[in-house]
């Protein structure tokens, strides 16, 4: 197949450090060219890819731009790389974007079919309105739970494809480590302030590999910079892929105490593969990707994360690292090949 992938702009494919879409689109690209297809990505300039780059801007837009000027130039350059790409639409058998909003006027002038994959949470009302603007939009979820907000809504599902990582390059050790970890965003929905807590009550030390956006710096400055300073907690920044690794392989167990509908959480399958349990609230996609009382504890409150710490050294860090082959590249790969021969042979529906 001749294919499109569009992806974001803010960061390279792959990213430098924290990025998760571009991370899986790297892992998708690289996957599908292995296999024979013929793929274009259409990515900030710098992108590392065995596919053929189409820079949509000459680096990614974090690196140079100010949070005022990615406000107003962001939206502009997002929609001339797609203009390209659907002015090139007769070059491919299938377009498939990871930017969603921007892409869904498109999608109806060609005769070339679109896929889009959702990477957000689907819960605000004016997500259900954009969709009911568009109803020959193929959407492909990355978790059950993301489709939930929509569910009263007659949407074209293509799929569900879960997020892939290449396990392989996860160090994977067999024995627990003496820490809490806690990967991601510093950012209210993800709750650093709880693991705070269910490090503090659990006497272990925490340490922390996370991204501050500019639109969370207050939040920073003001509340959980000031928990991390109280509390001894190692705060790594945002990490590399090194770094990510050797924060998840060596912790005693991952936290994900979120405050929010995660729509999948790659974290934690990162975590897994590195042999890691996850102790995580029963949030969005999180029973989908943890299996309880096997890769990790699903809990309802912070007092249930605190009394599942003990319980950690039942879990079989083999176990963790067997579950998180589950969600690696060839599964997504192939998956979203099925998405695709759908959308070509003109299937209605095509629900996984």
């Amino acid at each position: 197949m001749r294919i499109a992938l569009i992806a974001p702009l803010f960061e390279t494919v792959p990213p430098r450090g924290y990025g998760g879409i571009e991370r899986v689109v790297a892992s998708l690209c690289d996957g599908l060219t292995e296999r024979g297809h013929l793929v274009t990505l259409f990515a900030s300039a710098g992108s590392r890819t065995a596919a053929q780059l189409v820079p949509g801007s000459n680096a990614p837009l974090r690196e140079y731009m100010t949070p005022g000027e990615l406000q107003e130039t962001a939206p502009h350059l997002h929609l001339a790389m797609i203009s390209e790409v659907y002015r090139r639409a007769d070059d491919f058998d299938v377009i498939h974007s990871h930017v969603e909003p921007y892409t869904f006027p498109f999608a109806d002038l060609v005769d070339t079919p679109t896929v889009i994959t959702a990477h957000g949470t689907l819960e605000p009302p004016i997500v259900a309105e954009i969709l009911g603007r568009y109803p020959r939009i193929r959407l492909v979820s990355i978790s059950r739970a993301q489709r939930m907000p929509l569910r009263s809504l007659s949407v074209k599902w293509a799929g569900n494809v879960y997020n892939g990582v290449p396990v392989e390059d996860y160090s994977f050790r067999t024995q627990h480590g003496d820490y809490l970890a806690f990967l991601g965003r510093i950012t209210p929905a993800k709750r650093p302030d709880r693991a705070i807590e269910v490090a503090r009550r659990a006497r272990l030390p925490l340490k922390v590999g996370a991204k501050i956006d500019p639109s969370d710096q207050i939040y920073w400055e003001e509340e959980i910079g000031p928990l991390f300073a109280a509390n001894d907690v190692e705060f790594l920044g945002e990490v590399d892929d090194a770094a990510k690794v050797e924060l998840l392989s060596g912790a005693y167990a991952t936290l994900m105490p979120i405050d929010w509908a995660e729509p999948f959480g790659l974290a934690m399958v990162e975590s897994l593969a590195c042999g890691t349990p996850v102790i995580a609230l029963r949030r969005g996609s999180v029973p989908e990707i943890i299996d309880d009382g096997r890769t990790g504890w699903i809990c309802n409150t912070v007092d249930d994360m605190v009394a599942a710490i003990p319980r950690v050294r039942e879990l079989d860090r083999a176990q963790c690292r067997q579950a998180a082959l589950r969600f690696d590249v060839s599964t997504m790969v192939r998956g979203y090949e099925s998405v695709y021969r759908s959308a070509i042979h003109g299937a209605a529906h095509f629900i996984a």
